[in-house]
């Protein structure tokens, strides 16, 4: 009985002049937000192969000089693409996909495609992510809405009960037409999405991403579940189709376009981070000290040690250069400043993406909103993951420099370094987290799209029961 109800409600979904024009707009939206997504993500990814070579090669080329001035010449690091990105590009336009690693600084991200952006294309990019979240709820809405009261208007949801069909059955059958009507769209889609992501990326990536795919995946269909179910839910209380069309419409526009601006205001409200301004003048502050941790007395303090650990009465006598010793002191000076600005900064944008987690039990486009960038790569924490890896990389730098300078360099005269010193130093390699790392993360967002799953399901069968018939 469910898969004829089932039957017939895709039978007249795909009769309806309505649903196929537009299925045809959702589905061309949906391709061609993939098909761009790919080209963007196949350009994207060759131009950070071909400046991560260049600004290699442009390291071991350098020619002579001091390592300290090798040091300020600095590097290049450029964060790698998720082959998903082409699905949802999230945060990447906001954080920067370049950092510049020199010596004492640990510098902002660069190259921020928002930055650039007009003003309509910071309203909204068209991605796979935007149609998945924004337009395939939509048509949702207009498949569902009429699910229950246009049976009720066209008196034939009495002859149904009237034939013994259950009001249950009745629901899951038209939960079931709704689902297969959008795995007409849906799948075609997937399918170009999965053959663009095999082409546009290695043998080695496409395996990684599997299983990011696939919680994805999870994550969309918990989301499209729990608008079936609410419209659904709506369709079957409302007294008309006008009014279920407009109780869905305003969740729609609330989830959509509402709740996401609220919730980024909310958080910003209840966790405030400092401006970019501030947080710069405050390590600015840091790293100069007081008088007592001054970078001269910090230095005094420095000689005091050496001469004393190598029994010598004046710097010119040490077995080392103190230049170097000096040097490297700073550095570590400067990355306990850093830790503490950074673990101070992230743990406030922690704390907003707590309060995202609340409000999103109140609107579940802001989970999958959630769990869609951090399973495409492309979330802060999995940023905040590649800014870690690059600033060892720093540190990594800045310790071969100074440890070169310190063992070769003396006291007194010139010191100059060459090749064999900038080939000490590996070419930067960056491992993205695996979807276990993003999972153990987004667990909590997986767990509140499947919680209005099911209540809308429940609400669904709870309100079907008590449907009225006139």
């Amino acid at each position: 009985m469910i898969l004829r109800i089932a039957r017939k409600e895709i039978t007249e979904m795909i009769r309806d002049g309505r649903f196929r024009a537009a299925g045809a707009i959702v589905f061309t939206l949906l391709a061609g937000a993939l098909l761009l997504g790919w080209q963007h993500y196949r350009e994207v990814s060759a131009q950070h192969s071909a400046a991560q070579r260049a600004t290699r090669e442009q390291w071991l080329g350098q020619g002579k000089k001091n390592p300290h001035s090798a040091a300020h010449y600095g590097i290049y690091a450029f964060k790698p693409k998720v082959p998903l990105t082409m699905v949802d590009r999230g945060t990447d336009p906001y954080t920067g996909v370049a950092v510049w690693l020199e010596a004492h600084k640990q510098n902002e991200f660069k190259y921020r495609p928002a930055q650039d952006a007009t003003a309509v294309q910071r309203f909204g990019e068209l991605t796979g992510a935007t149609v998945l979240q924004l337009l395939v709820p939509l048509l949702i809405v207009l498949l569902a809405f009429n699910a229950f009261s246009g049976e009720r208007e066209l008196g034939t949801l009495r002859q149904l009960l009237s034939f013994g069909v259950s009001q249950q059955d009745l629901a899951r059958g038209k939960a079931l037409g709704v689902a297969a009507a959008l795995g007409l769209l849906l799948v075609p889609a997937a399918l170009i999405g999965v053959v663009a992501l095999t082409a546009g990326s290695g043998q080695t990536d496409m395996i990684a991403a599997l299983p990011r795919m696939a919680w994805m995946t999870v994550g969309y269909l918990l989301y499209f579940g729990a608008f079936v179910g609410v419209s659904l839910a709506v369709s079957a209380w409302a007294s008309s189709s006008r009014s279920a069309l407009i109780v869905l419409l305003g969740f729609w526009m609330f989830n959509g376009l509402i709740a996401p601006r609220a919730a980024s205001d909310i958080a910003k409200a209840l966790r405030p981070a400092p401006s970019a301004f501030q947080f710069a003048r405050g390590i600015e502050k840091a790293m100069q000290g007081d008088g007592h941790d001054s970078a001269s007395a910090r230095a005094k303090r420095l000689e005091q040690e050496l001469m004393k650990k190598y029994n010598v009465d004046k710097v010119e006598a040490l077995p080392i250069n103190f230049t170097g010793a000096r040097l490297q002191d700073s550095e570590d000076h400067g990355n306990e400043v850093f830790d503490q600005a950074y673990s101070r900064l992230w743990t406030v944008f922690d704390a907003q993406d707590g309060v995202h987690r609340l409000l999103s039990a109140a609107a579940p486009s802001l989970a999958v909103r959630s769990a869609s960038m951090a399973f495409a790569g492309a979330d802060f924490p999995q940023h905040a993951h590649f800014a870690r890896a690059a600033e060892e990389y720093r540190r990594t730098i800045q310790r071969v420099m100074n440890d070169d300078l310190m063992r070769n360099a003396s006291n007194t005269g010139v010191y100059l370094a060459g090749d064999e010193l900038w080939k000490k130093v590996r070419p930067f390699e960056y491992t993205a987290p695996d979807a276990g790392w993003v999972l153990a993360r987004q667990a909590p967002s997986l767990a509140i799209l499947a919680l209005w799953c099911a209540v809308a399901a429940l609400a669904a069968m709870w309100t079907a029961r008590r449907v009225r018939v006139y």
